[in-house]
């Protein structure tokens, strides 16, 4: 599942493409506690949950601590676990959601002491307190490379017709999507986005379908933005003969018709964070942001169907967003 944010932890994290893209501490905090509480989705989605967990395992690994982690099946979970993170001594505790929000902002508050950090939404957003951080991914910029691909598809298919499958409307979820409509309908004109909610990122039959409606509308290529709901989009598409692309994570093998996924490494991101919070290095009342730049966000793998044509008129795209020659919104029109 599925961000915005500026001014940039860069002077104490580095993002990589792997773990250890930030150095482990050189004075370490014997048995550093850092816990991470998941959103509805739990840590057994097909990545945006599960690689914040296997960031955080990474992490503690590296600096000799402990990772504590928290599954939240319904909203109600989210206050019960962040107790019971305190109170099992967490020393950094990790929102791996926008929808945790308001729980952050609450125990930040309740514990100045306690370092809070939350993935996909700006401390601006949650209290803005000097114990947050904000992990955030500029998403609406591989968004856009694999909206260029989507439209370069349906194109060649003879029909200038995308779609989207997105869980809730919140922001995580639409800037994905308006790099994603805006960058398609650049690269082929003409190109028409439909966009559908399942206001769940659980409920695969409300995904499986959306796709259907979508391809019985004539779009030739969904992007589901929808966690392991949308996994099942993914699938209604391929089996409809038409073409999915996956979210987060690389979703190449979701199903047999997987254009690319547009990437979102949320595992580095948690990785970074902990490393810097044991290091001492936790830049409270700021955010940190994954971007096409620093490698945070991306596309994963590509079909052989995909043109190389394609491929090169995509990273056009990629080289004007990092020289700051292509601005991308990141809201839904």
């Amino acid at each position: 599942m599925v961000a915005a944010g500026v001014c940039a932890l860069a002077a104490a994290i580095t993002v990589g493409t792997a773990f250890g893209s930030a150095k482990a501490p050189a004075a370490q905090k014997a048995g550093y506690k850092a816990a991470i509480v998941s959103d509805v989705a739990g840590f057994n989605d097909n990545g945006f949950n599960k690689n914040q967990l296997k960031g955080l395992k990474a992490a503690a690994k590296a600096i000799h601590g402990t990772a504590l982690s928290y599954i939240s099946h319904a909203e109600s979970d989210y206050q019960p676990n962040y107790t019971q993170a305190v109170h099992d001594g967490a020393q950094l505790i990790v929102a791996a959601g926008y929808l945790l929000g308001d729980t952050v902002k609450a125990y930040a508050h309740q514990y100045p002491n306690i370092k809070f950090a939350i993935t996909d939404d700006p401390v601006s957003a949650i209290g803005g307190y000097k114990n947050e951080s904000g992990i955030t991914y500029a998403t609406e910029q591989g968004g856009c490379l694999v909206g260029v691909l989507a439209a370069k598809m349906a194109q060649s298919m003879g029909k200038k017709k995308i779609g989207v499958v997105g869980g809730q409307k919140i922001p995580p979820v639409d800037t994905y999507i308006a790099g994603y409509k805006y960058c398609a309908a650049k690269a082929v004109k003409g190109t028409k986005t439909i966009v559908r909610y399942s206001n769940s990122f659980t409920d695969v039959q409300a995904c499986s379908n959306l796709a259907q409606n979508e391809v019985g509308s004539g779009v030739q290529v969904v992007f589901q933005v929808a966690g392991t709901c949308g996994d099942a989009a993914l699938k209604e598409a391929s089996k409809l003969g038409k073409w999915g692309i996956g979210v987060d994570a690389d979703e190449y093998s979701v199903a047999k018709r997987i254009l690319t996924s547009a990437l979102k490494k949320t595992d580095v991101g948690v990785y970074d964070t902990v490393l810097a919070a044991a290091k001492g290095k936790f830049k409270g009342g700021k955010d940190v942001v994954f971007n096409l730049k620093n490698n945070g966000v991306g596309v994963g793998k590509t079909s052989p169907k995909v043109k190389p044509a394609w491929i090169k008129l995509m990273n056009s795209y990629k080289s004007k967003i990092i020289h700051g020659k292509l601005k991308i919104p990141t809201v839904v029109k």
